[in-house]
């Protein structure tokens, strides 16, 4: 959920301050791609649902189960499949957290990571839960850029989530930014051009 509202007449000036606060080329060209006019507002009815159908279609490239009706029924992931009955960019969150979990968490409620804004079982995700609160808030942070790369890729509102998951908010937001967009390509979740990969964590951790 966003904190702070930026009204769509400000919203060139934020971006515009967002960009100039970070400090290499290469940071500056992933968020360009972020940024790009016209991905700040969600999808309409018609384009929701192609948008919807891409993302499932994510998920099952990268060998994830599909399963009806809404995480608000027990998990966004039970360990085998996904809740399909949610908007497209949870979903394309979701892969991203399928992407980052190490093996050992990979097959676990939630990935292990406790309940989410979804979870409907939020006692029984908490019971999985296998990461601790830095783990979790670093992983969570990874999954958010990623998933959002992943949504430009698909030619989605990206910039929407951005601004959802409050990357503009604070005066270190430049710095976490490029801070964890470093830990994505270190781990060769994103190449050197800022796209997305069909990369698997492998490593323990």
């Amino acid at each position: 959920m966003m904190l702070t509202t930026i009204p769509p007449h400000l919203l060139p000036r934020a971006l515009g301050a967002f960009a100039a606060a970070l400090d290499d080329p290469y940071t500056r060209r992933v968020f360009r791609r972020i940024a790009a006019p016209g991905r700040w507002r969600r999808a309409g009815k018609a384009d929701a649902a192609l948008h919807h159908r891409a993302a499932l279609g994510l998920a099952r490239k990268f060998g994830m189960s599909c399963r009806p009706g809404s995480p608000k029924r027990g998990f966004s992931w039970d360990g085998r499949a996904l809740r399909a009955g949610t908007e497209a960019y949870v979903l394309v969150h979701e892969v991203a957290h399928f992407q980052l979990a190490p093996p050992a968490r990979r097959r676990r409620i939630d990935f292990g990571l406790g309940s989410g804004p979804e979870t409907g079982d939020r006692a029984g995700a908490e019971r999985q839960r296998m990461a601790d609160e830095p783990t979790r808030e670093r992983e969570e942070a990874m999954a958010s850029l990623l998933g959002i790369l992943w949504e430009v890729e698909l030619g989605q509102p990206g910039l929407a989530s951005f601004l959802d998951q409050n990357w503009l908010e604070g005066g270190g937001a430049a710095r976490h930014f490029t801070e964890i967009l470093r830990g994505l390509r270190a781990g060769g979740f994103v190449t050197s051009a800022g796209r997305p990969t069909w990369r698997l964590r492998r490593a323990a951790g």
